[in-house]
This record gives structure tokens, sequence and C-alpha cells, in this order.
């Protein structure tokens, strides 16, 4: 199980909820979100209801200011538990879509897609274990994208509007 509380003003202050699993719809609990403390688990937090828009991997850990998770509002509408994963981890991206053409397999995280894949764009990829958060620019910035195992066909399956992938790691807890 884990923990998450969500507070309407930057570090740590108003109105707050603490939640334990997935929200679909956060509405009711909270206008805005400007600082969040995680105590157990990973979470994935949305930026509109029903796990739709922009997302967030958030880790064990204070984050006083939205802009700490990457935010680019105070908005955040839904939440999921991230389940925890004890095995390996494994993710095949591929410069086309429908999993064709060059293909790459990853155990281990990468900082920067275009230094070992040489091209920026991943068309499709193949989570074959654990999960992975996605970025749009190199280094772990820009829009994120959470994966669960699973094929996706096109890149707009993980919710992206381009296939520019610039980095992504596992998606582990802190211990």
């Amino acid at each position: 199980m884990g923990k998450i509380t969500f507070y309407e003003d930057r570090n740590f202050q108003g109105r707050c909820y603490e939640c334990s699993g997935d929200c679909a719809d956060l509405q009711a609990y909270f206008s805005r979100c400007n600082s969040v403390r995680v105590e157990s688990g990973s979470w994935v937090l949305y930026e509109q209801p029903s796990y739709k828009g922009c997302q967030y991997f958030l880790k064990r850990g204070e984050y006083s200011d939205y802009r700490q998770w990457m935010g680019t509002s105070d908005s955040i509408r839904s939440c999921r538990l991230v389940p925890r994963h004890e095995g390996s981890y494994r993710m095949r991206i591929y410069e086309r879509e429908n999993c064709a053409g060059q293909m790459m397999e990853f155990t281990e995280d990468c900082p920067s897609v275009r230094d070992h894949f040489h091209q920026k764009d991943v068309l499709s990829c193949n989570v074959l274990d654990g999960y992975w958060v996605l970025y749009e620019q190199p280094n772990y910035q820009g829009r994120q994208y959470f994966l669960r195992p699973g094929e996706y066909r096109r890149h707009s399956e993980w919710g992206a509007g381009t296939a520019v992938l610039g980095s992504f790691r596992r998606a582990v807890d802190n211990p």
C-alpha cells in the first residue's frame, strides 16, 4: 500500500488530502495542488480526471512546489499507485510503428536515447518486464509517459503527440 498527501499551497500548506490508492477524480478533495509528500510507494499523477493529460512520476520524497515534479501547472486531478515490481526490467524500442525496423533492448536507465539508439524518434516499444517512465528530452526532462508491461504499437498509445523520445528510466521505488 502507498501513501501520498496533496496540498493546495506550496511548502505543504493549505488544505490537504491523504490518499492510499488509485483515485480517478481528485477534484472533490482539493481545487489545486502545489505541493506533495509521498510517504510510501511510487505514484503517477495526472493533470486531468480519469488518468488523462500530462503525467508525472513521483517516488518517495517531498515536493514543495509543483515545478519539482516538472509540473506545468497546479492541476492534479487523478493519481495511480505504481504496483511494486521485484523482478528484472526489460524494454524494446523500435524505429517504426508496429514494433518494426531497427530495435534495441534495454534493461537499464537511458539518459540519452540518441546516444544509444542513434536517432531521437521512437515510434513503438514493447515493455517486457517492469514499469518505465519515458521523457521527451534527454536527462529525464520534459513530458513524462508512464508505461506498464505491454506492446505500444505507436507513440500515441503511450500518450505522446510526437515520436521524439529523449530519455527513459525504470520506475523503481526508493528503498
